[in-house]
Parts: structure tokens; sequence; C-alpha cells
């Protein structure tokens, strides 16, 4: 089943690298990965969708937790959550059916971001399983391509957030060389 898991982490060189090792480690698959700055530009903001059992999830997030460079790991797959994704379509079209697939676009939401006498490029965003329904309908037109930018989420629960990373133990001047 899968697991949606955002984590809060250091945005450092590796950082992505230790995340995507352990979970191709324990032979996990990745189907989405999404990844950016926050507005602290020392720390970044990642979701990732992965196919999980159940009862490995809460290893899966311990295991995370642990990691260098990450802060925060938490399991949105259940928890209260606003999750979407984004999908740009390209479709190639007769000039019959261009009035339709305007009229189908502005039912899913999706607004046109190119328009040519050969077709149409869509951007539409929400929720994934409306997006499937959305690539669906379109397919039915004609050609089609299709890119999806993967999950992006965020925890509508009420919780502090642990954002200060561990203070390394500094060494003082008066300590002898041979203890440091």
């Amino acid at each position: 089943m899968l697991m949606t898991i955002s984590l809060l982490m250091e945005n450092k060189p590796g950082a992505l690298m230790r995340v995507t090792g352990l979970l191709s480690q324990r032979g996990y698959n990745i189907e989405s990965l999404t990844v950016a700055r926050t507005l602290d530009p020392t720390l970044s903001r990642m979701t990732i969708c992965v196919d999980v059992e159940p009862r490995l999830r809460p290893l899966l997030i311990k295991q995370m937790n642990r990691l260098v460079n990450v802060l925060q790991a938490h399991d949105l797959t259940e928890a209260p959550a606003v999750i979407r994704e984004m999908v740009l379509l390209r479709i190639r079209v007769s000039q019959e059916n261009r009035t339709a697939i305007l009229k189908e676009a502005e039912i899913f939401g999706a607004r046109v971001v190119d328009s040519s006498v050969e077709g149409f490029a869509l951007e539409a965003s929400g929720d994934p399983e409306k997006l499937e329904e959305f690539v669906a309908v379109m397919q039915t037109y004609g050609e089609i391509e299709v890119t999806r930018s993967g999950l992006v989420a965020v925890s509508l629960e009420p919780r502090k957030l642990k954002l200060a990373p561990p203070i390394p133990k500094a060494h003082s001047e008066s300590e002898p060389a041979h203890t440091r």
C-alpha cells in the first residue's frame, strides 16, 4: 500500500541520497519524490510516495528520523493532510473536438497553458485520483503526452515543529589538546 512521507531536512549535499539510499536498501520502490527548499534556505521539505506494508511504516519513519540531515519525518498516509499533485498534459486534437476538450478541462479545473492548431497543453492540479480521471478522459479525445510533478503534502495536525538541528559540542580553549 502506498505511504506518503513528509520530511523536513537540512538543505545539504548528500541529504537526498541518504533518504533514497535507505529506501532502496530495503527494496522499496519510490512512486514519487518532490523536494524543494522551504522559506528557510537551510531547510528543505521532501514528500515521498512509496509502497510499504502497513506494519512496517512506523519502523521506516523511525529509521528516517535517525538519518543525518533529517530533522523530522512524518507518515501522512492516514493523518489529516492536504496532498496535491500537478499534471501537464499535451493533447493533439482535431478541430471538431476542441470545444469538447475545453469544456472537459474546465470541469476538472484545468487551464490551457498553450494552444496551437495541433492541440493544447493543459495544466491541472489537485487530488491524485482526480488527476487520474482527468488523464483518462483526455485519452478518449486523442494522442496525449503526460508529465506529473509527484505529490506535495502538508500536515493539518496541530503540532509544534522541532526545527533546531543538534548543536555540536564546542571545544573550549582551556581544554588540553590531548583531550580534544
